[in-house]
């Protein structure tokens, strides 16, 4: 990837980051800073690709009018007890395994190496994408977004085990007694499905 290439993408998850902090945040402070964050991107894009930065802003809203589903990542982890990496989250107080909304200008596997390092304090590499689920073709609670999520297999390489600010804990689980799932993210079926997946070398599942 060229210098440029990569000074794009930087701008465009800076942009997104602003993006992100705007939809978030209730604090008039924090609107003010993502929205100059937003102009100060748009305009060193527009510097490089020689628009006018009204193009620039247009292009932005222009994406925004065309919606395409949200990605879910979540990293599966199994240690030598065949137990699983589970975090219990903050919003609801219940477990899923690693994982969240994947972020511009990470590929789906650094996303959840990054994720499962946030939550769990872990280090993972990658072994191979055990399922992409349709959200709505499973009973999940009803949500406004519209989601796929994108299950992948991790082996532990290193990190020490610890909660993260977002996370109250985490914790290895026998998948024979899980604990209460959020099953906004992912639910019991799933859990079992990309694990006998994972045992069982079987392709990966999709919808």
């Amino acid at each position: 990837m060229t210098f440029e290439e990569r000074l794009v993408n930087y701008l465009k998850s800076v942009r997104a980051t602003a993006d992100t902090g705007l939809f978030y945040s209730n604090s008039d402070y924090d609107q003010d800073r993502y929205e100059q964050l937003q102009a100060m991107t748009d305009e060193m894009l527009a510097l490089y690709a020689g628009e006018e930065i009204s193009v620039v802003r247009n292009f932005f809203r222009k994406l925004d009018d065309y919606k395409t589903p949200n990605v879910d990542v979540r990293g599966l982890v199994i240690n030598e007890k065949g137990e699983i990496l589970m975090v219990q989250e903050r919003v609801d107080s219940k477990w899923t395994i690693p994982g969240g909304w994947a972020d511009i200008g990470l590929t789906p596997a650094e996303n959840v190496m990054k994720e499962v390092k946030e939550e769990t304090g872990l280090d993972v590499k990658i072994s191979r994408l055990l399922a992409v689920w349709d959200k709505k073709m499973h009973p999940h609670p009803p949500q406004p977004h519209y989601v796929y999520k994108m299950c992948f297999l991790c082996e532990h390489t290193g990190g020490t085990l610890q909660k993260a600010f977002d996370t109250l804990d985490a914790r290895w689980f026998d998948p024979a007694h899980l604990p209460e799932l959020s099953e906004d993210r992912l639910l019991a079926p799933q859990i079992h499905a990309a694990l006998r997946i994972a045992q069982n070398q079987e392709a990966t599942a999709f919808d």
